[in-house]
Order: C-alpha cells, then sequence, then structure tokens
C-alpha cells in the first residue's frame, strides 16, 4: 500500500491507469483499483473526473488523481526545498495536484455550486482543471510550475476556448511569477495566488 501511495504522489495530476500501476508495482489491476478505493475512502486521495459535452463520455473518462495533502506527497517523496527545485525535481506534480485540492476545497463552500474536472483529448491536447457551472459555463486551468509563460502553455485552453464558445469563461495559466498577464481574449496568466479567486469567478 505504502508503494501505491508513493506512486500516487509521484503521478499526482495524472490519469489513473490501473493496470499501468499494478504493472509498475507487480500488482493485479483488481487488486491496484481495491487500494486506490480505500485510499480514497481514507481521504488519503482524491480523483478528478474527465470533462465532457457528453454525459456517456464523461462518465467513462480516465479520471485523474491527486494527493489530498500536497505536504504528506512531498514527505512520501522525500522532497524537501532543494530536491523540489531540481530541474528533474517534483515540483510540477505537486503543484499541479495542491492547485486541484484547494479547487477542489473551495467548491465545498462555494454560494454557487460547480464541479471540477480534467480535459483530454485523444490527441492529448490537455487542461489541467475545467471548472463548469450549473450554466455549463467553464473556466480552464492550466498549472505551470515555472516564473515565466509562453504562448503554447495554452493551447489546451485555446482548443478548449474554441470548443465552448460563449460558454467558455476565462482561461487561466497560474503560475509561480508575479504578474497578471494577458494572452489573448478571455485568456491570461496570473500568479499561484490568484488560485483564491478562481471559484468565485466560475460560479457566478
Amino acid at each position: 500500500m505504502r508503494a501505491l501511495t508513493r506512486l500516487v504522489a509521484a503521478r499526482s495530476g495524472q490519469l489513473v491507469v490501473a493496470a499501468t500501476m499494478g504493472n509498475a508495482l507487480g500488482l493485479s489491476r483488481n487488486t491496484v483499483a481495491r487500494y486506490l478505493s480505500l485510499l480514497e475512502e481514507v481521504f488519503l486521495i482524491k480523483r478528478i473526473p474527465a470533462w465532457s459535452r457528453n454525459l456517456s463520455t464523461r462518465a467513462v473518462g480516465t479520471p485523474k488523481v491527486a494527493m489530498v495533502d500536497s505536504g504528506i506527497a512531498a514527505n512520501l517523496l522525500d522532497a524537501g526545498t532543494d530536491r523540489l527545485l531540481q530541474p528533474d525535481g517534483p515540483l510540477g506534480p505537486l503543484l499541479e495536484g495542491f492547485v486541484l485540492m484547494e479547487l477542489s476545497r473551495q467548491l465545498t463552500w462555494s454560494d454557487q455550486r460547480a464541479e471540477l474536472y480534467h480535459y483530454r483529448t485523444k490527441d492529448k491536447v490537455e487542461v489541467d482543471a475545467v471548472l463548469e457551472n450549473r450554466r455549463g459555463q467553464v473556466v480552464g486551468i492550466e498549472v505551470k510550475a515555472a516564473s515565466t509563460v509562453r504562448e503554447e502553455d495554452f493551447r489546451g485552453l485555446r482548443h478548449l476556448a474554441d470548443r465552448l464558445g460563449g460558454d467558455f469563461i476565462v482561461g487561466l495559466v497560474l503560475y509561480t511569477g508575479r504578474q497578471t498577464l494577458p494572452f489573448g481574449p478571455r485568456l491570461r496568466a496570473m500568479p499561484i495566488s490568484a488560485l483564491w479567486q478562481v471559484v468565485c469567478g466560475c460560479a457566478r
């Protein structure tokens, strides 16, 4: 179980494929699926469902997984400050997991209901987090563990905006820099601290 939990911590924000995890750990797919359910029941992990306009597609889409507590995840990975700052360190997955869980927490007390998803096409166009309110309006969020943002960081958000048209409220790249920067209509790069404004904007 500890080995699986460490693997989840290392793959925070990635797709949950029980068979792949089982191969990495020498466990059967069914055993991994059962252990993941147990970890979710004790609130150590959370699965983020795939988003689609088609409800049946949404039901069978592959979820993402994230550790509920990013501090526990960092501890499992022995990720102190020095390791986090290394080029091949786990800062990216841990930061994405932190953002996903913070969004999930905010949604529990938001006055207006919205649901948290992730988005990924067959062509591997991705958006880390998708917030959809009851009117079908969407905020897309990408997480970048970098102090600068490039045009290509908005690829998934632009794809989602083109698909949704008027139902797309805004697309945000949350990054470790300090400035809010425009990248086109309804697209912005914002500091991670803006995370605490996002749910209020979606649930209006």
